[in-house]
């Protein structure tokens, strides 16, 4: 529940100092959501490289797939470097993008993990097939806006 705590006071923060403070990159939903996503993504890919989270992602890898620490790493790093290009104006569209995509395609191990009971176990999956949705929703803000 923390990466979409960090979304949302992040990205209403930034919107509110572009509002209070007239700044006009950050007076727009769209950069402010950029925002919230780079701070969230920071905050997630710590888990991808600490433990005791890292053995539970490390676990969530379905077993066809070789290499899941090699993996955990990866994405993990996609993470970060997503993050930085959601910071980079030119680029904030395309990591958007890239990271909505990598979402979807990480979302089945998610299933995976909870049907099995293994892996990082932060909420139920319905639940975190919602809050899946908003961070899909908040990357395709930033693809749009």
């Amino acid at each position: 529940m923390a990466p979409l705590l960090v979304l949302a006071v992040v990205t209403g923060l930034a919107r509110l100092i572009g509002w209070l403070g007239d700044i006009a990159w950050l007076d727009s939903w769209p950069h402010a959501a950029a925002l919230g996503l780079a701070a969230m993504f920071v905050l997630t890919s710590t888990a991808h490289f600490q433990e005791p989270r890292r053995s539970g992602l490390i676990a969530m890898v379905p077993p066809r797939l070789p290499g899941a620490p090699a993996l955990v790493t990866l994405t993990g790093a996609l993470e970060l470097a997503g993050a930085l290009g959601l910071l980079i104006p030119p680029t904030a569209k395309l990591a958007a993008a890239a990271l909505a995509l990598m979402m979807i395609a990480m979302f089945p191990a998610n299933v995976r993990a909870a049907r099995a009971g293994v892996g990082v176990k932060t909420m139920p999956l319905p639940l975190r097939a919602v809050v899946q949705l908003v961070f899909l929703g908040a990357a395709v803000l930033v693809i749009v806006g």
